[in-house]
């Protein structure tokens, strides 16, 4: 089987990591296949922000733990996020960011590490906490959050789910 496919049907959304950082060259290789998602006519509306200061992925994850009214990190204690936002101007920016973080999932597994999809970002960025962040972080635009994407080494192996049996509907 392709390499490229394999690694697509391997990768699974991990829940629990090593506190180990993740070297700054892997983050640059996994941010580097989040560039290179399919955008809409082009447009690249994404921008990735990679967070490794522990105090700004801790004050993300508080943010995120308050909106969903629950206590503990909801980043599962990955050491790195990866912030995916997308300019709310151009029409197909969640579908673009969303391509992102496909990809950003998808270049971790296939460098051995571990990631998972964490949702919230749109809310956390319309908080005013979350908008003295961007600002702080020297982000300007309209920008809407579409997901941070959590990475590190994983401490736990995850079976997939089995597909359900109409998953594809072939028309001949």
């Amino acid at each position: 089987m392709n390499a490229a496919i394999q690694n697509m049907l391997t990768r699974r959304s991990i829940r629990k990591y090593r506190p180990d950082p993740v070297p700054e060259q892997l983050l640059e290789q996994i941010a580097e296949a989040g560039e290179y998602a399919a955008s809409g006519m082009g447009r690249q509306s994404p921008v990735i922000i990679a967070v490794t200061d522990k105090a700004v992925r801790d004050e993300l994850s508080a943010i995120n733990a308050r909106i969903t009214g629950r206590e503990g990190d909801p980043f599962y204690g990955a050491p790195a996020v990866l912030v995916v936002l997308a300019d709310r101007s151009v029409p197909t920016h969640v579908y673009d960011g969303s391509l992102v973080m496909g990809n950003l999932m998808n270049a971790a597994h296939a460098l051995g590490l571990g990631s998972c999809w964490i949702h919230r970002a749109k809310e956390t960025f319309e908080t005013e906490e979350g908008k003295a962040l961007l600002k702080k972080l020297g982000i300007e635009g309209d920008y809407e959050g579409i997901g941070n994407c959590i990475v590190g080494y994983a401490d736990e192996q995850r079976e997939p789910k089995p597909r359900k049996s109409d998953y594809v509907r072939y028309v001949k």
